[in-house]
């Protein structure tokens, strides 16, 4: 177990708890405190690996949840048969406690978690089932698991099951529903909630005001017991309450984020990964030297690839959408800008643009919370009159949660201007729910619709900038995407800035960014500048190959396609889902043209979702994969 890991892991003592007994004797009271302190270790250092390796990952839910996690293990061993014994967590960033239970387990060596969040490592950064040994559910989208969980109590009626909750996904509407739902039919599902006051971008109890996570519950009649989640006998006495209580019942932990930890200790940061210069000093005041000298030795990799045809310079877009939105605003003037625009936050401001806007223009902002869908429509309903529109920006991936807003924000004529960062699959192991590649589901509207649709992903920071700039005050729903990680700018023929000073971004047109006879390739966002790459390597072997910059997602442009349609053949190169995505759709409209090109599509599958493209060449959607495909349609 402790092969290659710093902590002796093989010092936690395994304890088999009897929930009928409510008070700990010495020895069990002395031994879970020596777990939680060993596992709270633990989980400071091997995340920390993960932001000395650049990959990030979560250390503060998993870290503040050790002591309820300990005493639940104990009820799991000591009377199994009245449980189904899964630590069902629906705060999916806390993926570090199901891979350090994984370990001690057995299912896992300890060694393999210093490879947390490493490409293709099963590590991601949300646990999901059939990727990692000893993972036994999937999550990572906030509110979505207690629904679940009462779909599996309803399977094992005679036993009990409990789900570890936190503060904010108690936001999500999904939660209301479940609460409901538990209550109605008398589930046997008990909430174990961190209510810590933090969430990504501030504390609820300042932007959230008149909200409280145990007075929502009780009023969806549950019955809640709350207290401090660092006072080990008062959490034990209410679990084993719980557990005696038939019903739905919400334990509710009060305790501030990353407690104990110096320079964490409530702040908004503890939520992501501990930064490593914390974790050392951690490790070295908790005597766990070893580890602190192992974090000090990890140096951070670097990508060796050069990409022919892009610069050296990058850019990260989500930041750009944001700058070049306040740059638009600060030609109204405040009375039209305060009267005209409205900026709704989901928890996400500084993953997504918005905080640029909120410190520029802090009288047109809104902290919604983490609510995707209310705040989309609060932000369409804005949006609803000539004239006036909503912003709004969250995770590309939720936007599988916001389809029926949508859709109603277009019945209604709702003017939005939508911001989906993290769109695709990104340089990171996180995980297939957290990687957005349904992206195209915003456009389900039908063909007779009057009131348009758009979505764009441009390719660098020029054209981004361009893009926002050009669609600004269009009508209608405009959908933006960009990615999580940086992109490099590209290059035109001559070596200079190809969307550079005095470029124009023109909606619905597609780009040449190279010319060809040999075939045709087309691509968009992030995969464009592997594609240039690849196309650049063709022409030094004497192979011209079109490269195409389709930025504009869902409009066919008839005059690039009818040179596409003349191509001897057509690749769509693209991080979305084979199944969802562009390719999903070109092939269609070449042939609904009379177009029959040697055509084919690379987009991403499961394996794809592991992270860092140039590390895995077999996977398809790098300079190597798309020449191999090339290669492919031209025998």
């Amino acid at each position: 177990m402790t092969d290659a890991f710093p902590i002796d892991l093989a010092a936690y003592q395994p304890l088999a708890l009897d929930p009928c007994q409510p008070e700990l004797s010495p020895s069990q009271r002395q031994a879970l405190r020596a777990n939680i302190q060993l596992c709270r270790d633990a989980i400071v250092f091997f995340t920390a690996t993960g932001a000395a390796r650049g990959v990030g990952g979560h250390t503060g839910g998993p870290y503040d949840t050790v002591p309820e996690v300990m005493i639940l293990d104990g009820f799991f061993r000591g009377a199994p048969e009245r449980f189904v014994p899964v630590f069902f967590d629906e705060a999916g960033h806390r993926v570090a406690t199901q891979y350090l239970m994984a370990v001690l387990r057995g299912h896992l060596q300890a060694s393999d978690l210093m490879q947390y969040r490493a490409a293709y490592s099963r590590l991601p950064g949300h646990p999901e089932l059939g990727l990692t040994p000893g993972v036994e559910f999937s999550s990572g989208r906030l509110g979505h698991l207690w629904p679940f969980v009462n779909g599996v109590a309803l399977a094992h009626p005679g036993r009990i099951l409990f789900c570890l909750g936190s503060d904010g996904a108690q936001q999500e509407g999904d939660d209301a529903e479940a609460a409901r739902f538990a209550v109605a039919h008398g589930l046997n599902v008990k909430l174990v909630i961190d209510d810590n006051d933090v969430t990504i971008a501030g504390h609820p109890s300042q932007y959230q005001k008149g909200y409280d996570v145990g007075r929502t519950l009780a009023g969806q009649g549950l019955a809640t017991l709350s207290g401090d989640g660092e006072d080990l006998d008062d959490l034990y006495g209410r679990l084993c309450a719980a557990v005696a209580s038939d019903g739905p019942v919400a334990v509710i932990n009060k305790r501030p984020m990353a407690v104990g930890i110096e320079g964490l200790e409530g702040s908004t940061h503890g939520h992501d990964v501990i930064p490593v210069d914390l974790a050392i000093a951690y490790l070295e005041q908790r005597g766990q030297d070893a580890a602190a000298a192992c974090l000090k030795a990890i140096e951070k990799p670097v990508n060796p690839t050069i990409y022919l045809g892009s610069s050296r310079t990058t850019a990260a877009n989500r930041n750009i959408f944001g700058d070049t939105v306040v740059a638009v605003l600060s030609h109204l003037d405040a009375s039209e800008r305060k009267d005209t625009v409205l900026c709704v936050d989901s928890d996400l401001e500084g993953s997504c643009g918005l905080s640029q806007i909120r410190k520029a223009y802090p009288e047109i902002f809104i902290s919604g919370g983490i609510m995707e869908r209310a705040n989309f429509s609060a932000a369409a309903g804005f949006g609803m009159e000539k004239g006036r529109q909503g912003l709004f920006a969250t995770f590309s991936a939720f936007l599988e949660m916001c389809i029926s807003e949508i859709t109603m924000a277009r019945l209604n004529g709702a003017n939005v201007l939508s911001h989906f960062s993290h769109a695709g699959v990104d340089d990171m192991a996180d995980n297939t729910c957290h990687f957005g590649l349904n992206n195209l589901f915003a456009d389900n509207g039908l063909e007779d619709d009057h009131h348009p649709t758009r979505l764009y992903f441009p390719a660098d920071a020029g054209q981004m900038k361009a893009c926002v700039e050009a669609v600004f005050h269009d009508p209608g729903l405009r959908f933006i995407f960009s990615t999580r990680s940086k992109v490099p700018n590209l290059l035109d023929e001559q070596g200079n800035d190809l969307h550079g000073d005095g470029y124009v971004f023109e909606p619905g047109r597609d780009e040449v960014v190279r010319d060809g006879e040999a075939g045709t390739i087309i691509s968009f966002g992030d995969c464009l500048y592997r594609a240039l790459d690849a196309v650049e390597r063709l022409r030094q072997e004497g192979t011209a190959v079109r490269l195409i910059n389709k930025a504009s997602l869902n409009v066919v442009d008839e005059t690039m396609m009818e040179t596409i349609g003349r191509s001897p053949f057509v690749l769509v190169v693209e991080a979305f889902n084979r199944r969802t995505g562009l390719g999903s759709r070109f092939g269609t409209w070449l042939l609904e043209r009379g177009y029959h090109p040697n055509y084919a599509h690379l987009g991403t599958w499961r394996e794809g979702c592991g992270g860092l493209w140039e590390q895995a060449p077999h996977q398809g959607i790098d300079s190597e994969g798309i020449l191999a495909h090339v290669r492919n349609l031209m025998r």
